[in-house]
């Protein structure tokens, strides 16, 4: 018997408070909550607010670009310590590149913080999660500078460079407001403010209820090399090219706290270049290939792309994603469509649907294990349907049906998915059905991201040639990883330490 709050993650955020002895019991599909007797339960409720509440539009200047990233503060649901946890910030304002600026009537919190930056493209865009996340202005200036109305400056362009500076703020805020908020609504333990509360010397207690200002220079004043052995590692490093255009990608990247690099990266080889795939540190020779067939439709060896292969210098980030013309090598592709039609999309209701797709009868290894593989946890409820040796007209059917997930196995080339009666090029497609996608097969890069501008929200392909028996490797690895919850790019991360593939 005692009060208790019930936080419940549902479609809406829920709050329950009760006076009484609670018993919970869930299961994968449902969660049951029984009181002591008769009880009164006090609702409380909230959106998670995952949805851009507007779409601004702005020119190509680099002031007007200022006040767009200025505004993505406007989403931020308070400018206490608790913004650092997720549900707490809100998704920023989309944004169009147009003629005229109209920020919709967004406004920035006041949080008497601004940021100054030279008035440039890369200059901006460095600092847009930071200044999303501190409900920051943007305002230019001739050297990086945070400032607050209380007169408190902090160099941003410090001995690491601006944009190692900006990470190294945005991190290091971010931490300490973790540890701040345990002040707060959640009274929580956290190992690391047991471990740097004494070596620190901030006051916790008296931090949490004063202004963002006066945290900031209370933060700011820890060496940063003190925090860095406990900081968490950062899920996402978002790799802009420095052009206006890119503005468009930026929403989507403050909504992952994503740090933020601009620059130009040096050209890669083509992974099929010089008789060899490269991936990772593996290179499959021409021997290797002798030895086993390959999930090629043609003789090609690897993506003719027009694009430029590009690889942007990773950093230590989960995920490294490219934003700007190009392939990128190591790294995923971002996509505003793939964003949008993520957006779009609603939650599944009842049973999870994974469509496995074989064309060609000699990979069936893959597709019986894969096939066992997704099916094997009782307790989620996975709906699996499997295929074979489709017709361009078939498979056209299945990509344009609504899946939570396609597995592809068999042959693929730029021009095409390799049917029994033809080829199906993806480009041709009005609508597609399919969430996520594995195109497990040569050369799918093209195809996949047709699949994207077409309605997908993402995938894993490949750039070269793949050897079937490595294929196969990578298909089961992916399906465990997958089957147990992992997302696709950490997926990806893990099967390409575990096997041998191109791209």
């Amino acid at each position: 018997m005692g009060e208790y709050t019930v936080e419940l993650h549902a479609p809406i955020k829920l709050y329950l408070r009760v006076e009484s002895a609670i018993t919970l019991s869930a299961t994968a599909e449902s969660m049951t909550i029984e009181f002591d007797g008769p009880t009164e339960v006090v609702v409380g409720a909230r959106s998670y607010h995952d949805q851009p509440a507007a779409t601004v539009t702005t020119t190509t200047d680099p002031e007007d670009l200022m006040r767009v990233i200025s505004a993505f503060g406007s989403a931020l649901k308070t400018t206490s310590s608790e913004r650092s946890y997720p549900t707490l910030r809100g998704h920023p304002p989309m944004v169009e590149v147009g003629d005229e600026l109209d920020l919709a009537g967004l406004e920035p919190p006041k949080t008497g913080v601004a940021i100054e930056v030279p008035p440039d493209c890369r200059s901006v865009f460095l600092v847009a999660s930071l200044a999303y996340y501190l409900g920051a202005r943007v305002v230019p200036g001739d050297e990086p500078l945070l400032r607050t109305e209380k007169g408190f400056e902090y160099s941003l362009d410090g001995p690491t460079g601006f944009e190692q500076t900006v990470e190294r703020t945005l991190k290091q805020v971010f931490f300490l407001d973790c540890l701040t908020r345990t002040e707060g609504l959640y009274p929580i333990e956290v190992h690391e403010r047991r471990m740097l509360e004494a070596k620190i010397g901030l006051d916790f207690p008296t931090l949490y209820d004063t202004s963002l200002a006066d945290q900031l220079e209370a933060y700011l004043a820890v060496p940063f090399e003190t925090l860095e052995d406990h900081l968490p590692e950062w899920k996402l490093t978002t790799h802009v090219s420095p052009t206006a255009s890119s503005v468009e990608m930026l929403p989507f990247a403050v909504n992952d706290l994503a740090t933020i690099r601009c620059e130009d990266p040096e050209p890669a080889p083509n992974p099929a270049m010089a008789g060899a795939v490269e991936s990772g540190d593996v290179a499959i020779s021409e021997t290797a290939r002798s030895e086993g067939f390959t999930r090629s439709a043609t003789s090609n060896k690897g993506v003719q792309s027009e694009d430029p292969f590009v690889e942007p210098e990773p950093d230590e980030s989960l995920e490294q994603m490219w934003v700007g013309e190009g392939t990128p090598v190591n790294a995923s592709k971002g996509s505003v469509e793939a964003y949008k039609h993520r957006l779009a999309r609603t939650p599944t209701d009842g049973e999870i649907g994974i469509t496995v797709v074989c064309n060609d009868a000699s990979m069936d290894e893959e597709r019986d294990f894969i096939n066992e593989t997704y099916g094997e946890r009782d307790e989620l409820p996975f709906d699996i349907t499997v295929e074979r040796d489709l017709t361009v007209e078939q498979l056209k059917a299945v990509l344009s049906t609504q899946s939570d997930f396609l597995h592809y196995i068999g042959h693929v080339d730029p021009e095409g998915f390799e049917c029994v009666d033809g080829k199906l090029d993806a480009t041709t497609l009005e609508s597609v059905g399919v969430d996520a996608f594995l195109l497990n097969a040569c050369q799918s890069y093209r195809q996949g991201m047709a699949l994207i501008e077409h309605g997908a929200i993402g995938g894993i392909v490949t750039l070269t040639d793949v050897l079937n028996c490595e294929a196969v490797t990578m298909g089961r690895t992916l399906a465990r990883l997958l089957n147990s919850g992992f997302p696709l790019r950490p997926a990806l991360g893990i099967a390409r330490e575990e096997s041998i593939i191109g791209g």
